[in-house]
C-alpha cells in the first residue's frame, strides 16, 4: 500500500492505531485489538517517529476501552438506535463491538482518511463511510432521523474550531430526535499547556478547542456526566500501568489543574 500523507492534525489517528497496536502486543492488553496490530502491518508509513512507548500506549488503548464500554451500554439500551462515530480515524471500534444488525453504524472522517479506511478495512453491513469533515453538517442529512443516536467523538473536540464544533453539536440535537453525545475534552488550559502532550507534539498538531462542561449546552444538550482524570483508565487494569508511570499519574489526580486538563462528558437530548 502506498505512502500516506495527512496533515498534521489528521496525522494523530494514525498515532492512535499505533498506540492500540502496541497495546495488541503486550503480555496483559488493555484493549486487545488485533484489527489495530493488521492495519498498520499493512499501512505503509513510519510509526516509529511517534516514539509511542509502553505507557502512551497503554493510555490510548484505555481510553478506547472507555469508550467502548458507552456504546456497548447505549447499544444494550437501545436495540435499534444509530451510532455516529465521528473523527473515526482509523478506530477498528466497529469491528470490535461487532454491532447487531439492528443497528446503524456510521464512521465519519474527512475523505483522505475514509479512503484509507476503504482500503485497510473490509466492507461491513449496516456501517456507512462517511467521507467529510464533520463540521460540513451537510453530511447530516444521509443520516435518517428516526432513531436513538449516540454520538461518540474521540480524540476529536479539541482540534476543532470552537465556533464550528459549537455549531455541530447544535446541527445534531436539531437533527435527530433524542439521543446521547459521549466525548472527551481537554480545559482550555489544558490547550494552553498542549505541548506537554508527546503525541501531540511529535505529530506537530495544534489543540484548539478547550471545553468547560456547560459550554455544550449552548447547542441543546444536558450535561450528564462528567469525569476527570481517573475515568481515563479503567479500574481492572491500573495493575497493567507500568509503575514508574502508575506513580506519576496517581501523583497528577492531586493537583487539580492536571487532574482536571482532559475530562470525559456524557450528555443527552
Amino acid at each position: 500500500m502506498s505512502g500516506v500523507r495527512f496533515t498534521e492534525d489528521q496525522s494523530t489517528n494514525l498515532a492512535t492505531l499505533y498506540g492500540r497496536a502496541l497495546d495488541a502486543r503486550a503480555a496483559h492488553p488493555v484493549l486487545g485489538d488485533p484489527t489495530a496490530e493488521d492495519a498498520v502491518r499493512r499501512i505503509d508509513y513510519d510509526f516509529g517517529k511517534f516514539r509511542i512507548g509502553p505507557a502512551e500506549a497503554f493510555g490510548i488503548a484505555s481510553r478506547g476501552k472507555v469508550f467502548d464500554r458507552v456504546v456497548r451500554e447505549f447499544i444494550a439500551a437501545h436495540e435499534e438506535c444509530t451510532v455516529l462515530h465521528l473523527g473515526a480515524g482509523m478506530d477498528s471500534r466497529v469491528f470490535r463491538l461487532d454491532p447487531p444488525p439492528t443497528v446503524r453504524w456510521f464512521d465519519v472522517d474527512f475523505p483522505d482518511v475514509i479512503d484509507l479506511r476503504a482500503q485497510v478495512y473490509p466492507k461491513r453491513a449496516n456501517t456507512t463511510m462517511v467521507p467529510s469533515s464533520v463540521t460540513e453538517t451537510a453530511w447530516l442529512q444521509r443520516v435518517p432521523a428516526d432513531r436513538p443516536t449516540l454520538v461518540v467523538a474521540e480524540g476529536l473536540t479539541m482540534y476543532l474550531d470552537p465556533a464550528a464544533g459549537l455549531e455541530l453539536f447544535r446541527s445534531v440535537v436539531e437533527r435527530f430526535p433524542s439521543g446521547e453525545v459521549f466525548t472527551d475534552a481537554y480545559s482550555k488550559a489544558g490547550i494552553r499547556l498542549q505541548k506537554t502532550n508527546s503525541v501531540v507534539r511529535r505529530a506537530k498538531a495544534t489543540l484548539r478547542w478547550g471545553i468547560d462542561p456547560a459550554d455544550l449546552e449552548e447547542a441543546g444538550l444536558t450535561l450528564v456526566s462528567v469525569q476527570y482524570a481517573e475515568a481515563f483508565v479503567p479500574d481492572e487494569d491500573w495493575q497493567y500501568l507500568p509503575a514508574c508511570q502508575r506513580v506519576l499519574y496517581r501523583g497528577t489526580l492531586r493537583i487539580p489543574l492536571l487532574r482536571k486538563m482532559g475530562k470525559l462528558l456524557r450528555y443527552r437530548f
